[in-house]
């Protein structure tokens, strides 16, 4: 294992923090605001992300939501890499079955080239949407069989970013540019680089993978939390050691919202069930307000949903959710916390943030 392989992965704890602390990012809309809304926000937590010493900033692929503006996870890295200097930038992720793996190579050797050293290329199997959206991006309504082919997708991706197909193989002559290729070009200079892959998942099966493949792994707590221990158990047992790491490196998405008082807390994650209850009822909208999640009228269902949904949401006023990402980093083992806010503002957001910054004594702008 190289030391920079290492590096481009390990984190380090600032302030308090028993690990390093990152962000995901699911660039949600809130109802009365836009997309652009959205995005600006994103770049304004990106930039207090880095400036108070948060290891990396990914965002997620989601299609078919009005409340998500992620889509095109590659797009938004390239604007956050024009707007940051240091933090690493990152999938969280892109959806391999979603793409011909030619494609995600092309688009991560680009942002590779606009920030050297600083782009993360995490991996997913599932397709991030509903099977109809699905079908849709991938002209097949056979998807289960993208998911099957996950292992073998990767390692097409795989030999792309290094461009290292074995002689007699068909795609022996295509390169993925920016890439490899370009260092061995008559005067050609290329940069020692390559995204590093990580593999995400909310299950088993990528966290097998991930251990066998000796390769970082990123568990979806934040949506699959009776799964985190199990998954994590397995991704060590099963790891191996790579030419990428030497011991197992994982970090976990955690919803975490901290606000100034309690019961604002509360009542933005209040806002935030509400929206994951139409999102599971096959009803997809923009991030309510506190204000209508308030006035809405549950059903003992429903009631039953949003308090399962929040138990897992790590908020309240900046001690109790550090409290409660220190007991969770202890009970899973985590070597890293990616958290996520969702609420509708994106002022809310971008002070839990500040919040959590300082209940961790994190590093403040020179």
């Amino acid at each position: 294992m190289s030391a920079d392989a290492a590096d481009e992965i390990r984190g380090t704890a600032h302030g308090t923090a028993p690990v390093p602390l990152s962000v995901l990012d699911l660039v949600t809309v809130g109802a009365g605001r836009t997309a652009s809304d959205a995005l600006r926000t994103g770049v304004d937590i990106a930039r207090l992300a880095e400036s108070r010493g948060f290891h990396r900033y990914w965002v997620a692929e989601h299609h078919s939501m009005p409340g998500v503006a992620s889509s095109s996870p590659a797009v938004i890295l390239a604007h956050l890499a024009a707007h940051t200097g240091r933090i690493r930038l990152g999938s969280g992720g892109v959806m391999l079955p979603n793409h011909a793996p030619l494609v995600i190579a092309e688009q991560f050797g680009t942002l590779e080239a606009m920030a050297p050293g600083r782009i993360d290329l995490g991996l997913g199997r599932a397709p991030g949407t509903d099977g109809a959206t699905a079908a849709a991006l991938r002209r097949s309504d056979r998807l289960n069989e993208g998911a099957d082919d996950f292992p073998q997708q990767l390692a097409e991706l795989t030999r792309f970013l290094d461009d290292d197909f074995p002689d007699g193989h068909p795609y022996r002559r295509i390169h993925a540019v920016p890439g490899p290729v370009q260092a061995t070009s008559p005067g050609g200079v290329q940069s020692p680089h390559r995204p590093p892959l990580w593999l995400l998942g909310s299950s088993g099966f990528s966290a097998r993978l991930a251990g066998m493949l000796g390769l970082p792994f990123a568990f979806a707590h934040h949506f699959s939390a009776q799964n985190t221990v199990p998954a994590l158990d397995l991704y060590r047992e099963s790891f191996r050691p790579s030419g990428v790491l030497d011991a197992p490196y994982a970090l976990i998405g955690v919803s975490a919202l901290a606000t100034d008082d309690e019961k604002e807390a509360r009542r933005q994650v209040l806002a935030a069930a509400l929206n994951m209850v139409r999102l599971r009822t096959g009803r997809p909208g923009l991030v309510p307000t506190p204000e209508e999640a308030e006035a809405y009228d549950f059903s003992p269902m429903e009631r039953e949903f949003v308090d399962s949904w929040n138990a897992n949401v790590i908020h309240g006023t900046p001690d109790e959710v550090r409290t409660g990402l220190d007991a969770l980093q202890k009970r899973t083992g985590a070597d890293e916390l990616m958290l996520t806010a969702n609420a509708h503002g994106g002022d809310v957001r971008l002070r839990s943030y500040e919040l959590i910054a300082d209940a961790y004594g994190l590093p403040t702008p020179a």
